[in-house]
């Protein structure tokens, strides 16, 4: 088939098209590399700098719009697959359903109907924005929700949804939304991943044991780093002996690779219940991750044996217990480690999840 993959998060999009041409695909991914991430891609349309950037990537995106039809199938990221407000977007869009067969969306992140999940129908017993009855505080809150709520972006939103041949989200709580939705056109497929050549269970001749966290300034709070990363500090503050930690801030993809390797755990996306490309990238290499493993998340891709993935409730409290038993029982260490290694081949490998998107554009 001839493939248009448009828009980029934490690099599905660039795995995705490397398992769809080993699959024998012709594929082309437009994006602008998810920004300072910088991930592959084969056209670029980042946001231009400077004076009047939206109407500049406006000129270059209409430029490039013979490059954009004849496909059997165009698969977005999001409805927001370009750097563009809504009502630019939906031009793209409309062009995108006329000169293409199928045009297919991904669920992978904020939008109305996440929103609506949240908030509304409360269907998560935490989430973004809520804990519980609680409702987070954060400065992005407001701006978000407004953002998404009563105008074009919302019905733009939900016309995507209508119109779309189908819809894929990557994590568990994205799929509670839309399947309840348009649960006949909804299919969720876990993210692809590539697994390293060999990837070890053993761990370095080291006394301590070596936590890693990623830090985005942006989306600190509201990916809950701030309370892993001080929860993180204190335990190795209080044993120090034994626990050390690694930060990586904001710094492109390769480089962030590179940062974790040979680190045992990785603390990521607090109110999540599935793990996302981060941690699954750090699972692949054998790192345990400390985050969202709920029972939900098994349960969808039907894992009744495997439990890599050290679940933590959305508190400092329980983060700090975990990592506490972490650090104090490093014999756990080899055979979680292995789990995630199996948990990641099982259910994330870039050729399978290729494959998933295959069977599900041609259903």
């Amino acid at each position: 088939m001839k493939i248009l993959l448009i828009g980029e998060f934490s690099n599905v999009h660039a795995t995705l098209a490397k398992g769809l041409r080993e699959l024998g695909h012709q594929v082309t991914v437009i994006s602008n590399g998810d920004f300072w991430k910088n991930y592959p891609r084969d056209i670029d349309v980042s946001r231009p700098e400077g004076f009047f950037a939206g109407s500049r990537l406006m000129l270059r995106l209409i430029a490039l719009l013979p490059k954009m039809k004849g496909y059997d199938v165009v698969q977005l990221i999001s409805q927001m697959f370009l750097e563009l407000k809504a009502e630019h977007i939906a031009f793209f869009y409309h062009y995108l359903l006329r000169h293409n067969k199928k045009v297919f969306m991904g669920a992978n992140g904020f939008d109305d109907v996440w929103i609506k999940t949240c908030l509304e129908d409360k269907s998560l017993r935490y989430d973004d924005f809520r804990v519980g009855d609680t409702i987070r505080s954060y400065p992005q809150l407001e701006a978000w929700k407004s953002e998404w709520s009563g105008n074009f972006r919302a019905r733009y939103s939900q016309k995507v949804a209508r119109t779309c041949a189908g819809i894929i989200p990557g994590l568990y709580e994205y799929w509670v939304g839309y399947h309840k939705s348009y649960p006949e056109k909804t299919r969720y497929i876990p993210y692809p991943i590539v697994m390293p050549e060999s990837p070890s269970t053993k761990r370095a001749q080291r006394s301590k044991v070596v936590l890693f966290i990623g830090i985005n300034k942006e989306r600190s709070t509201y990916k809950g780093t701030d309370i892993m990363l001080q929860a993180t500090r204190d335990i190795v503050r209080k044993y120090a002996h034994c626990a050390k930690l690694r930060i990586a801030e904001s710094v492109p993809f390769d480089e962030y690779q590179q940062m974790m390797e040979g680190s045992d755990a990785i603390l990521d996306q607090l109110y999540s219940y599935t793990p996302s490309m981060n941690a699954l990238l750090a699972m692949s290499k054998g790192i345990i991750c400390i985050g969202g493993g709920e029972p939900e998340s098994y349960e969808i891709i039907n894992e009744t044996e495997l439990r890599p993935i050290i679940n933590v409730e959305p508190t400092y409290e329980s983060v700090y217990h975990e990592l506490e038993q972490l650090v104090l029982h490093p014999d756990r260490i080899p055979e979680l480690k292995r789990q995630s290694i199996e948990y990641v081949r099982r259910h994330h490998d870039y050729l399978k999840v290729a494959r998933q998107y295959v069977a599900f554009w041609t259903k």
